[in-house]
């Protein structure tokens, strides 16, 4: 009874709902809103019509494993264990992100909220990696990339063997609009990582041919049309003004995809140039973000846990361990305009999906310690103006020597944090 009693408390403090949704492998220029002319997604464009459409977003890595890894706990993947590579490729067999991670998924079920995943995983699969161990009370989900498995689960138990990747967008909608419908009187956190466009690009029955950029371009369309299924159930049960959406990528387009694409933006999924880290993001939540905004201040996902947080009314500074480990900041107050000036981020590293840090932004600089890793021949560093040089392509390293020294003494300032201060990946009991 008194269990009862403060689940209707949680509903009647009408806490906002939490929709997060994200793109697999979805470049910089694959939208509309963000300067395609083939592609047509309305429903997405709409909503950043509705909210708030960031320019200078970076995705939580430069690959899957890891960039979902930092958009779950807040953390540079690396302060969790993560050196290089994804689930299935490169990363060794029995490892996975560890359950002393503190992730998104967990904060929100500790304070009430139903918690439902619905996509692809990636962050484990074996039996204590995965979603129902990490805060996810519901799950329908691949494990791994749509080219690395043929499995779909539900919880721990296969839903499908083989599942059809050109209806899994389609599928895993479904779910998060029965979710939705079944929890719309609680407050609830929604994950929706779709597996598209990641390769094989294989467009719905429905949809093969419909757009006018080949299957890449039907795979996003349905993408969109999906999300609009979500954005309309929200309505149609009459919450959607209480809940905060998010639609982001999570990173770069894969370089095997060549539809797929990051202009004007150098470099794709993997690389440590723009391209590869820099995504579509954008944060709609009626009557609280100014509708139609845009901004090109530096923002990560990492800072989207603290963030989304500080939105629903939970203290992070209050929570069980785990915090230490957050790199993020809560960055609200500049999203809905409640604060104007400078952004508290000042600075972001970057890693390579396979070779380890390379670069470090501050403000509109960014630095590669070795300029070969931004393509560019000869020794020593490659300095780049983003907001003059957003290509990444004239380097000002010579011209500015003392902004490379203190560049580079804060890149080892916070790599030396990040050991000081982290945490091994988890690894299951038969690989230890």
């Amino acid at each position: 009874m008194l269990w009862i009693l403060a689940m209707v408390s949680i509903a009647e403090s009408k806490s906002p709902n939490v929709v997060l949704i994200m793109a697999d492998d979805l470049g910089y220029h694959d939208l509309s809103c963000y300067g395609h002319n083939s592609i047509k997604t309305p429903v997405i464009d709409q909503l950043a019509k509705e909210g708030v459409r960031l320019t200078s977003f970076y995705s939580g890595s430069t690959i899957c494993t890891p960039s979902r890894m930092a958009l779950l706990t807040g953390s540079y993947p690396s302060r969790l264990g993560w050196s290089k590579g994804v689930i299935g490729y490169i990363m060794k067999k029995g490892q996975g992100m560890s359950q002393g991670a503190l992730t998104m998924a967990e904060i929100f079920k500790e304070q009430g909220y139903r918690t439902g995943i619905f996509g692809k995983w990636h962050l484990g699969d074996e039996s204590q990696f995965l979603p129902h161990q990490q805060g996810f009370e519901e799950s329908f989900y691949i494990n791994k990339s749509n080219n690395q498995t043929k499995k779909l689960w539900r919880r721990d138990e296969i839903a499908k063997d083989p599942f059809d990747n050109r209806r899994l967008t389609e599928e895993f909608t479904n779910e998060a609009v029965s979710f939705i419908k079944t929890h719309k009187n609680n407050p609830f956190f929604l994950y929706v990582p779709y597996s598209a466009p990641h390769f094989p690009v294989e467009a719905h029955p429905d949809w093969k041919g419909k757009s006018e950029y080949g299957s890449y371009g039907d795979v996003v369309e349905e993408m969109d049309f999906r999300i609009g299924k979500i954005l309309h159930t929200l309505k149609a049960e009459g919450i959607e003004k209480n809940t905060i959406v998010v639609f982001l990528s999570d990173n770069g387009p894969e370089p095997l995809t060549k539809e797929s694409k990051a202009t004007p933006l150098r470099g794709k999924k993997w690389s440590a140039l723009e391209g590869g880290n820099r995504v579509p993001c954008i944060v709609c939540f009626p009557g609280k973000i100014p509708q139609g905004s845009e901004s090109e201040a530096l923002i990560a996902a990492i800072d989207l846990l603290p963030t989304l947080l500080h939105a629903c009314g939970i203290d992070l500074g209050a929570l069980r361990g785990g915090q230490d480990l957050i790199d993020g900041m809560n960055l609200w107050k500049f999203l809905t305009g409640e604060v104007n000036g400078a952004m508290p981020r000042k600075d972001f590293l970057y890693w390579h999906g396979s070779k380890g840090f390379q670069a470090i932004r501050m403000g509109e600089w960014k630095l590669f310690l070795n300029r070969g890793d931004a393509g560019m021949k000869g020794k020593g560093p490659a300095l780049f103006n983003l907001k003059e040089d957003i290509t990444e392509s004239e380097d000002l390293s010579k011209m500015f020597p003392d902004k490379v020294r203190s560049m580079h003494e804060t890149a080892k300032k916070r790599l030396a944090s990040i050991q000081a201060n982290s945490i091994p990946l988890g690894n299951s009991p038969a690989d230890k």
